[in-house]
């Protein structure tokens, strides 16, 4: 059986628990919720009164062959039979619009949370298992919180309307019917825990099968090119046998399930009819009256099985709530103050003062009392081999997370007193790999500074060099790029991405192997665009490539915990310690 590698919680959440942990999500909705269980209650007791009406016809119409007495009840069932109609449309589409609204809300909220977590949250998960957590998990806790309390409550009231009218029409016989009932119940019961177990294995199994694929079609230029086109379907073929166990599982109890219950209906049925039809004999009840009883019974077992349903989606949505918890409780690593400062000078000043960092469950530090400074106009070139902290600086300066010990500050101020927002705004990041979203040019360029201008956002193109190349696509700047920008060359995209740093217009610049994978003409092309776009500011550049190691005015040689910092004597010569 499949095993999905994120570590799932204990299934230690109840269903009082699951839904007290989300039924604040219901807030502004609530009196549409209420709209529309009345609604449907209302329709219940239409339903109710039809029935009744049905049997007033047979005794007083059918049975006595009188037409006259048939057109005030048929008027009456008319009237109540468009009052049911529109009270159930209403009762409907609320209890939809109640669905949908918390379905917004849950996954806005679980979405916002993960893009305030760190990256080694990612680095351990499986971006298709997240998916469907924000889409599969999110619905069946909607299902039991939202959709779910507007079952119950006109479930509950219907059977009880039901079960009055039943008992009006012959108490008895409603003995008798009611004696039987709890047979639902018992089965509901032998089935809730096994709907639970088959629905975490569903759930677990179509993340592993989501993140297959989204796997593979994001690399399927390497699939191809190594021929690995038979390893990616073997790997989606296993992962759709396991979902295909985990799925059938569950339809085996479903189809278990939903015949057991029409047995114990028809079980119901057939002793209420036949102890009807021995009434019958003996003039204890009118034919009417027998029928309009056998319409209450079998309007009443649907309510009755709803009810003892409501406990099969509540297994399942405690299963989905378990893993939405999981995301909720994960903390990130770095947290803001309540007064953390909204504003800060843009001078750009940089300074890292003794900073030590080991990566969470790393028995080795990958910074050790790293110290230097950046200003405004000054170039820091960071070299060193992979694993040495390069872009782990990049990462502490963002506040992805905290030094260990010593301090990182901008502008004189500790990075941790100022907001999030605030930091980020102060320094862009261009990274290796220049990242596009499947939008136009327009739309990528304009990310760097939402509410941009045309006129911004050409001047920066033209800045960039990627103006000329740029109006002469089919629709301008209103090309679409394609997915992570595949419709553009590599030097394009480089070019668009410096566009959209230079719109962006922020002090401090980290510049991450910003020539790597380009070949030499393009890098050279990429050079004068770089080089407007740090004028200016001060800008940390982390690369293999020593190009541009003459004007740098320092050099952080990284090698593990160790680093140099090459003097200004070393920088007109040319050195590199």
């Amino acid at each position: 059986m499949f095993r999905s590698p994120i570590a799932s919680r204990p299934h230690g959440v109840s269903a009082r628990d699951a839904f007290r942990r989300f039924w604040p999500y219901t807030r502004g909705i609530r009196r549409w919720l209420v709209a529309g269980a009345l609604l449907l209650i209302l329709a219940a007791a239409g339903e109710v009164g039809a029935i009744w009406l049905f049997g007033d016809i047979t005794d007083h119409v059918l049975a006595a062959k009188d037409l006259h007495a048939f057109w005030t009840p048929a008027l009456i069932w008319l009237q109540l039979s468009v009052v049911t109609a529109a009270a159930s449309f209403g009762g409907d589409y609320l209890t939809t619009l109640v669905g949908e609204r918390f379905l917004l809300r849950l996954r806005d909220s679980v979405f916002a949370h993960i893009q305030r977590l760190s990256p080694d949250f990612f680095d351990k998960r499986q971006t298709g298992d997240l998916m469907v957590r924000l889409t599969g998990d999110v619905e069946a806790i909607e299902q039991f919180v939202a959709s779910g309390v507007i079952q119950t409550v006109t479930s509950a009231i219907s059977a009880v309307f039901f079960v009055v009218a039943a008992l009006y029409v012959r108490w008895d016989l409603a003995l008798v019917s009611f004696a039987i009932a709890p047979l639902f119940w018992v089965a509901v019961r032998s089935f809730t825990s096994r709907f639970r177990d088959a629905a975490v294995q569903e759930r677990e199994s179509d993340g592993a099968m989501t993140s297959v694929v989204e796997e593979s079609l994001s690399n399927q230029a390497l699939v191809q090119a190594y021929n690995r086109q038979r390893t990616e379907q073997r790997r989606l073929h296993r992962a759709g046998l396991s979902w295909l166990e985990a799925k059938m599982a569950e339809s085996r109890l479903s189809a278990l399930y939903e015949p057991l219950v029409q047995v114990i209906e028809t079980v119901c049925v057939l002793v209420v009819l036949g102890f009807g039809a021995w009434e019958l004999t003996n003039d204890r009840i009118t034919l009417g009256g027998l029928l309009a009883f056998a319409a209450y019974l079998g309007y009443l077992y649907p309510p009755i099985q709803n009810l003892g349903h409501i406990n099969l989606i509540a297994s399942e949505a405690t299963a989905s709530a378990d893993r939405i918890i999981e995301i909720m409780e994960a903390r990130p690593a770095v947290a803001e103050f309540p007064a953390a400062r909204t504003r800060a000078a843009r001078r750009g000043r940089v300074a890292f003062d003794r900073v030590t960092f080991r990566y969470p469950g790393s028995d080795r530090p990958v910074l050790d009392e790293l110290s230097f400074r950046a200003g405004p106009e000054e170039l820091v070139l960071l070299t060193g081999p992979s694993g040495s902290g390069k872009s782990t600086i990049t990462k502490l300066l963002l506040r992805f997370y905290d030094p260990d010990a010593g301090r990182i500050r901008l502008d004189g101020v500790d990075v941790r007193e100022l907001s999030l927002e605030t930091l980020r705004d102060t320094v862009t990041l261009l990274q290796q790999e220049n990242l596009l979203f499947p939008g136009t040019v327009r739309d990528n360029i304009a990310y760097g500074r939402p509410g941009a201008t045309d006129e911004q956002i050409i001047s920066a193109a033209r800045a960039a060099e990627a103006h000329d190349f740029i109006t002469a696509l089919p629709e301008g700047y209103d090309t679409p790029v394609g997915q992570r920008g595949r419709l553009l060359s590599g030097g394009q995209r480089q070019r668009i991405a410096i566009a959209r740093a230079m719109v962006r217009d922020a002090p401090v610049l980290i510049l991450d192997e910003p020539t790597t994978g380009l070949d030499a003409p393009t890098a050279r092309r990429v050079l004068g665009p770089l080089r407007r776009l740090m004028a200016g500011r001060t800008t940390i550049l982390i690369t293999h490539d020593l190009h541009l190691a003459p004007e740098a005015d320092k050099i952080i040689a990284l090698d593990g915990a160790r680093f140099g910092d090459r003097t200004e004597d070393d920088r007109r010569a040319g050195v590199l310690q």
